[in-house]
């Protein structure tokens, strides 16, 4: 009787370690998922490697019943950009760069007196 509840708690207490932590930036993965590693961060399967995407606007990562939302509108130069922004354009949170997504780093490609999003799209105003 009493190896029962023994063996049960050693069970409840593989399951509840083996599911600690999630996916950490540089594990390998397989796939093109996304998840939020916390409120600022989200994690690209890319390549077989998780990769660290930053989601430093108001909105940060949340992960919603069908998707993962990370909100990018303050992200800066060097940081990493996800796959499906390849080649698109943003505007630096100074509103003073163009920056644009290449091989998963947003890298500047102009200086802007004012740049916009306009019908989904950053604008630079040199």
């Amino acid at each position: 009787m009493i190896r029962l509840p023994l063996a049960l708690l050693s069970l409840v207490g593989f399951f509840l370690l083996s599911g600690c932590g999630g996916p950490g930036s540089g594990d390998s993965c397989d796939g093109g998922d996304y998840v939020c590693q916390d409120d600022a961060q989200a994690l690209e399967c890319r390549n077989g490697t998780w990769r660290p995407l930053a989601c430093r606007g108001p909105l940060g990562c949340r992960e919603l019943a069908d998707s993962v939302r990370c909100d990018t509108t303050l992200n800066q130069e060097n940081d990493g950009c996800a796959t499906d922004a390849e080649g698109k354009g943003v505007c630096s949170p100074t509103s003073a760069a163009l920056l644009t997504c290449k091989q998963g780093v947003l890298v500047k490609t102009a200086d802007c007196s004012s740049c916009a999003v306009q019908d989904g799209q950053a604008v630079c105003q040199p």
